[in-house]
């Protein structure tokens, strides 16, 4: 059961509403804002970074998508792993390659760049002083520093966001294989659902 009460949608702030068209969103796609509204600016202000950062990007929503869903694993965010954002579908991602992000350095269906950010995403979310000039000539064989900014971003905006929602432990409406807390799970260990977006 979420730690938090969720608020109705019909309870919402009015602008917060508007902000993610939550009239026509699923509850799995209202996701976390639904603990969040009960402090509408705090709310919109977390919307309003999310979507900068979905809006202003020029990585592949592909490769966003995997790095999100590696650090949601490393996170344990039962929420974050069940989802599979349609637009990074559009963009080429296949369930195949949620599974390669078992071992996703070894992958054959992951690029070059794709298992850099990877990489990335992997010492950030579990030893981020580790990091080191290495990490950066790596990601600059495929990235420019704009792209390594953007990945950054990404990066702390999804651990430190999937932190928070794993905290909430909002699983109750998830598949039941991502509700089973007793042993440590994967995004490729269970078929995610997808959202718009």
């Amino acid at each position: 059961m979420t730690r938090l009460s969720k608020v109705p949608m019909e309870e919402w702030d009015g602008d917060l509403r508007a902000l993610t068209q939550a009239d026509s969103a699923t509850p799995l796609e209202q996701g976390m804002t639904r603990v969040l509204a009960h402090s509408p600016e705090v709310a919109k202000a977390v919307v309003r970074f999310g979507g900068a950062l979905f809006q202003s990007t020029s990585l592949p929503r592909r490769l966003v998508e995997l790095v999100r869903l590696r650090i949601a694993f490393h996170n344990q965010c039962r929420s974050c792993m069940a989802v599979r954002y349609q637009s990074a579908i559009d963009d080429g991602m296949t369930e195949g390659m949620v599974c390669s992000l078992e071992k996703p350095l070894e992958a054959p269906d992951l690029t070059d760049a794709e298992k850099a950010a990877i990489a990335y995403a992997d010492i950030s979310s579990t030893d981020h002083f580790a990091i080191d000039d290495r990490t950066f000539s790596n990601l600059r064989r495929f990235f420019t520093e704009a792209e390594i900014v953007e990945l950054a971003a990404f990066i702390a905006y999804f651990i430190g966001f999937g932190r928070l929602a794993a905290s909430m432990d909002m699983i109750e409406e998830l598949p039941a294989g991502f509700q089973d807390k007793t042993e440590k799970t994967a995004p490729w260990q269970q078929p995610g659902v997808r959202l718009r977006g």
